[in-house]
């Protein structure tokens, strides 16, 4: 778990980054990765991003989504 997301889950960050933590434990790799992988598709709708990240990272529903979610409230300046 990197510095952000223990600091993350230790002073109740709520939203989507509430379960930063619990993915870089379950996937292994840090959200940056997961921000990464997403960043070009950040034109397509959102819904096709989570299946993207299900259908090719084994991701689970909860998780795929808190990532899209996050990264597009960002990219919007949300």
């Amino acid at each position: 778990m990197t510095q952000s997301t223990t600091k993350a889950a230790t002073e109740g960050v709520k939203g989507p980054a509430s379960y930063f933590p619990s993915i870089e434990k379950k996937y292994g790799q840090p959200m940056q990765h997961w921000f990464d992988v997403i960043a070009p598709m950040l034109e397509q709708p959102h819904m096709q991003i989570v299946a993207h990240l299900k259908d090719n990272h084994a991701m689970g529903h909860g998780h795929a989504n808190a990532i899209v979610a996050h990264q597009l409230a960002k990219k919007k300046g949300a």
